[in-house]
């Protein structure tokens, strides 16, 4: 086992994660170029994993990874970008508590869930029973990690990262609990990403070629995670790491009396 896939997947995600800030900074009239281009790197890297699957070496490993984040970098741009996220797209009433705060906070982003869920199932689809699962299970990692972060921000968090948030989905913001040091959930994230990092090192480490090289960057994968969710708990701003990639200015949040105050 090698760190090369360690230093591979913080590269995938680093430069992923820019391009869709960058992409999504720009001026509206863009973005459905934008979008459509994406969709076809997309369908690309789609074919990319069916043409793959069958490839038992460090090579298929790393094109499945690459091929995963390429896929959900389209997704997160539909949804950055306004196209695929849910049918409310109104703040929340002030008076919304409980079940009906939920399901108007689920209505929100529940189309982009469900795209993500269908994604993830044709993935499973095109590799199963096959050696090569990098794709499949970098993408289901990624989805898992997703709901985990959005149900933590839902609760509440100290520190909701929402600095990069484009003004069309600011709607989206009120919908976040009241910050707050804690919620029950979050340690359970925490150990949702520990976990997977746990499991995909041991992996890792009893075995080699492809599967040590899927198990290390899986490893990789889970270890941001894990220090992403750790950003909405520490007094630190990961939306800072990608000012260098937005064209628009970086609103702070400004908490006061105990409700967000987004700068809008």
């Amino acid at each position: 086992m090698t760190l090369a896939p360690l230093l591979f997947a913080l590269v995938m995600w680093f430069v992923g994660t820019g391009a869709v800030v960058w992409l999504d900074s720009r001026p509206r009239a863009t973005f459905r170029t934008s979008f459509r281009m994406a969709g076809i790197v997309a369908l690309a890297a789609t074919a990319v994993v069916w043409a793959t699957r069958g490839a038992y070496d460090a090579t298929g490993a790393y094109i499945g990874f690459a091929a995963a984040i390429a896929i959900w970098g389209w997704h997160e741009l539909g949804f950055l970008m306004g196209f695929v996220a849910g049918p409310n797209h109104t703040p929340r009433p002030a008076d919304a508590t409980g079940w009906r705060r939920f399901r108007l906070a689920t209505a929100t982003v529940i189309h982009h869930e469900l795209a993500l869920a269908a994604t993830a199932l044709a993935l499973a689809a095109l590799t199963w029973g096959q050696p090569n699962q990098s794709a499949t299970l970098t993408f289901a990692l990624l989805f898992a990690l997703r709901l985990s972060a959005k149900l933590n921000l839902y609760l509440g968090v100290p520190n909701l990262s929402d600095e990069i948030f484009p003004e069309h989905l600011a709607y989206l913001k009120t919908h976040f609990g009241r910050p707050r040091a804690m919620n029950a959930l979050f340690p359970f994230s925490l150990l949702l990403a520990g976990g997977a990092f746990w499991w995909a090192w041991s992996v890792a480490d009893a075995t080699s070629g492809g599967t040590a090289t899927a198990a290390t960057l899986i490893a990789g994968l889970a270890a941001l995670g894990f220090v992403e969710h750790l950003f909405l708990v520490l007094p630190l701003r990961d939306g800072a790491m990608w000012r260098w990639a937005s064209n628009r200015a970086v609103k702070p949040v400004v908490i006061t009396g105990g409700e967000p105050n987004h700068g809008q």
